[in-house]
């Protein structure tokens, strides 16, 4: 029988993903919920145009061995099927599982003896296991031994996604050993490096780790930039001969935003509290604090450069340049310097801001107000912790833009 594909979701990490296995010679039914994208894409037009290549993928593709649908009925014909939804976090900082369980069931629902379901949402380790197995066993009506199921997280970054499916390791483990080789065998028709680990539990925690590496380490820089802050040293030169091959500081940030690193570290944390293991996940909730606490500290630093201005506070025209969660996407998502323009607007200041990539209109449609950096009185530029006046930026600290990093996607 002939390979077909089901992508479910396309979104930033699904729709790269289904146009490089149809570049692979694979029939590909792509599924999702916003039909305006699925009539795009059959189309052979790109929704996602911030993506360098999938124009042209899209382009050959689309509406031919690529077809997109909202409805998963039309994918039944399908013998592998690939999830790859968003999984967000509640105001507790719970995994809410909607999107994914409306997925999986739906999936259920046309899945036929023999077929094989993966996982690339990042979810707390267990969770194919249990809550997939089960819920395609609820819709079904089959039992987990007459189906695959497997898990292979998505590790690209938005931006770069079409080399990242092509050139990056990827790794795939299997709920049993037959369906690990069952999806290994489909990824490595798509995928050059490929891994398989021995189970779907160990490659879910191989990706959540990825995120709490990152958390961890920007939040140190953090730190250890305040503290050189306090103690007047220049951060950035200490930075430089600090690191070499044994030691590598990260650059410190207004924090970590993006759809990654401020989400999957509260998978192992919220675990560890439900398993009343407390001082077992200590480090990734004092990441995670440090890092969203940092807009507190931006915030007071600009507050004592607006006090060098010879203009009553109120009075002075304070603009964040920079609103975006990482540099050349154009996206807000957890975004950090967002936060802190919000905060200082609570903090009753003349607050506004510029961003490249989402323009004015992008600007004032997220509630603030728009001014170019070169009018303010002080700017402040979050790629770079820097502030000035009329074009002119002074100050040596210099602050990297929040960073997702180079295994998530951003």
């Amino acid at each position: 029988m002939d390979e077909k594909i089901a992508v479910v979701g396309l979104g930033n990490a699904g729709l790269p993903l289904a146009a490089v296995i149809a570049d692979s010679g694979i029939e590909v039914t792509g599924v999702d919920i916003n039909s305006e994208r699925c009539d795009l894409i059959n189309r052979g037009i790109n929704p996602l145009k911030e993506e360098p290549g999938l124009d042209e993928l899209i382009g050959k593709y689309g509406g031919r061995s690529f077809k997109a649908t909202a409805d998963i009925k039309n994918a039944s014909s399908c013998n592998t099927f690939i999830v790859i939804v968003p999984l967000f976090i509640d105001r507790d900082y719970n995994p809410d599982f909607m999107i994914l369980e409306s997925a999986i069931k739906g999936i259920g629902s046309v899945l036929k003896p023999g077929d094989l379901v993966v996982l690339e949402t990042t979810v707390p380790p267990g969770t194919t296991d249990n809550l997939a197995r089960a819920w395609l066993e609820e819709t079904s009506g089959m039992e987990a031994s007459q189906f695959s199921l497997a898990y292979s997280p998505e590790r690209i970054m938005t931006g770069y996604s079409i080399s990242r499916f092509r050139e990056f390791p990827k790794i795939v483990g299997g709920t049993d050993e037959e369906s690990g080789k069952k999806a290994f065998a489909v990824y490595s028709r798509f995928v050059k490096s490929l891994n398989m680990v021995s189970s779907a539990r160990v490659a879910e925690f191989i990706k959540v780790v990825e995120g709490c590496y990152r958390d961890a380490n920007i939040a140190l820089a953090n730190e250890l930039f305040k503290i050189s802050d306090n103690l007047g040293i220049d951060f950035y030169e200490a930075r430089e001969y600090a690191n070499h091959q044994y030691c590598h500081i990260h650059l410190p940030s207004t924090g970590v935003g993006g759809h990654c690193i401020p989400v999957y570290p509260w998978f192992l944390i919220k675990e560890m509290e439900r398993r009343e293991k407390f001082d077992d996940a200590r480090l990734l909730r004092t990441s995670r604090e440090l890092n969203d606490e940092m807009i507190e500290f931006c915030a007071e630093k600009i507050m004592l450069n607006c006090l060098k201005i010879d203009k009553p506070l109120k009075d002075i025209a304070i603009c964040i340049s920079g609103l975006s969660y990482r540099r050349g996407v154009k996206e807000i998502h957890h975004s950090r310097n967002l936060a802190l323009a919000r905060l200082l607007v609570e903090k009753g200041l003349k607050v506004y801001a510029w961003d490249e990539l989402l323009g004015k209109t992008g600007v004032e449609n997220l509630g603030l107000r728009y001014l170019e950096p070169e009018k303010a009185d002080l700017a402040f530029d979050t790629s770079g912790l820097k502030f000035g006046s009329s074009s002119k930026f002074a100050g040596k600290e210099k602050m990297s833009k929040t960073s997702e990093g180079p295994v998530c996607r951003c």
